[in-house]
């Protein structure tokens, strides 16, 4: 799945269509899965439509043994050594709101 001009609705259902099919793949009923999942079966049918919770569809990928994909889909982020020195040592909790320009920006100078 490219994400490249899709909308957030269009991926949360190509999301759930392969929820659908690795359940299939696993010869798996959606209420095999919501047992396992600990979820009801409607939420087992919301999820493979795309329209689920985040807490659901995270508990819907441990019973279908995909949670370790998180990592692939969402890499833990570093702290950059800038903003690390900048706090000296502290992490940061909030964004300060103000827009970092590009390259691109400056080059129109």
């Amino acid at each position: 799945m490219s994400i490249d001009k899709k909308t957030p609705m269009a991926i949360a259902e190509e999301l759930g269509e392969r929820l659908k099919q690795a359940r299939l793949n696993q010869n798996l009923t959606q209420l095999d899965v919501s047992e396992i999942a600990g979820v009801t079966r409607h939420a087992v049918m919301q999820a493979e439509k795309g329209k689920v919770q985040l807490e659901i569809f995270v508990a819907i990928l441990a019973a279908l043994n995909l949670d370790a994909h998180l990592d692939l889909f969402l890499p833990k982020q570093l702290i950059s050594p800038v903003q690390l020195a900048k706090l000296q040592g502290k992490q940061r909790q909030r964004a300060s709101g103000q827009k970092v320009q590009d390259d691109e920006d400056m080059s129109s100078w």
